[in-house]
């Protein structure tokens, strides 16, 4: 207000004063300051001159308090020096016109720092409720989705048979070779029925593993004391495991130097699922293995080639009839597919790449 008041005073003087002397009266009005980081392009020795107010302000920059003093000029300072509670940065602002340099006395401080707001606190809320309720629903439909598929396995049909009903397909003491001689005497001879199969699947004892292939494992088992031979397939190879126990079940197909086809099954839970083909078995071995091990005369060696011949002509021949058997193809015919049998003969195997010529 003093300056506004010397101002009026300087106006009025100057109507009745020549222009020479109002040099002097404005030079009387101007205020010199100290300034730093805030200094004019004329300025000289860090000093400033207004005829506003000299000031001094520190803020908060990056963390850091920097300060900064120069002359405001007297248009719109009086606002400028106002303290301003909406500043969105840190900062105190102190001015004075009391004398020269006056601002090297002012010492202003950053206001505290503002406590969170209420509405902070009520989103931080908002946002924890939204995630729980998100995660509380996925928990839920993971749940859900678990015991869904649990009651779709329990409701699938299982494919073996109650031990107690087994039992009652097969009396006791009969052998394979029984149950093998009465389905070529009474049936189409092109193996046991299927209720027969799956009780002697069900009824296997697994011993111990004796192979391995690209199809599966094969093991040993016994039924009733007596050896067997179990083809257990990977469940990706389910169409090999159909293809070979189809040829298998031919009309016709059973020949001595052919393999002796047992059962076929599908044992399974839920969870899991195993392809068995049961059939004879060979101690001897593979005929590759035999031929490493073992020292043949000429009599031994015609009696191994004369019955895999035999083997395999039976597979190509097509016998004509009511219930005829068609022709057979192999496909993959060799030594590790071929078996020694305990009498010295062979007897051919792994039908799983042989297919039908039906005309």
């Amino acid at each position: 207000m003093l300056l506004r008041a010397s101002s009026k005073e300087a106006a009025e003087s100057g109507k009745e004063t020549s222009g020479s002397t109002a040099p002097a009266l404005s030079s009387q009005r101007l205020l010199w300051c100290h300034c730093y980081h805030h200094c004019p392009e004329d300025s000289t020795n860090n000093t400033c001159r207004t005829d506003g107010y000299c000031f001094t302000m520190v803020e908060e920059e990056g963390g850091v308090p920097v300060q900064t003093a120069g002359c405001l000029g007297l248009v719109g300072s009086e606002f400028q020096c106002r303290e301003s509670g909406n500043s969105r940065q840190r900062r105190s602002l102190e001015c004075c016109t009391d004398q020269d340099y006056c601002n090297r006395d002012l010492h202003p401080t950053l206001p505290p720092l503002k406590p969170p707001l209420y509405v902070d606190g009520k989103i931080h809320h908002m946002a924890l409720l939204i995630s729980v309720t998100v995660c509380s629903i996925i928990l839920g439909g993971i749940i859900f989705f678990c015991y869904f598929r649990y009651k779709r396995q329990e409701s699938r049909p299982r494919y073996s048979i109650g031990l107690e009903q087994d039992e009652t397909y097969i009396p006791p003491g009969e052998s394979l070779k029984d149950l093998i001689e009465q389905s070529q005497s009474s049936g189409s001879g092109s193996g046991l029925p299927l209720l027969v199969q799956r009780t002697i699947a069900k009824q296997i004892q697994m011993v111990k593993q004796i192979g391995k292939g690209r199809y599966g494992e094969v093991w040993m088992g016994r039924w009733r004391g007596e050896k067997v031979a179990v083809k257990v397939f990977f469940t990706t190879e389910e169409a090999s495991w159909f293809r070979e126990t189809e040829i298998y079940q031919t009309v016709l197909m059973r020949h001595e130097n052919i393999l002796g086809f047992i059962a076929a099954d599908i044992k399974g839970t839920g969870s899991w699922t195993q392809l068995y083909l049961i059939t004879d078995y060979h101690e001897n071995g593979s005929l590759y293995d035999y031929l490493k091990s073992t020292t043949l005369d000429n009599k031994a060696m015609l009696r191994l080639a004369y019955s895999s011949v035999s083997g395999l002509c039976h597979l190509h021949t097509e016998i004509f009839g009511t219930q005829g058997k068609p022709a057979i193809a192999h496909r993959d015919l060799k030594s590790k597919n071929i078996l020694v049998k305990r009498n010295g003969t062979c007897c051919i195997a792994d039908l799983g790449l042989a297919v039908k010529f039906i005309r």
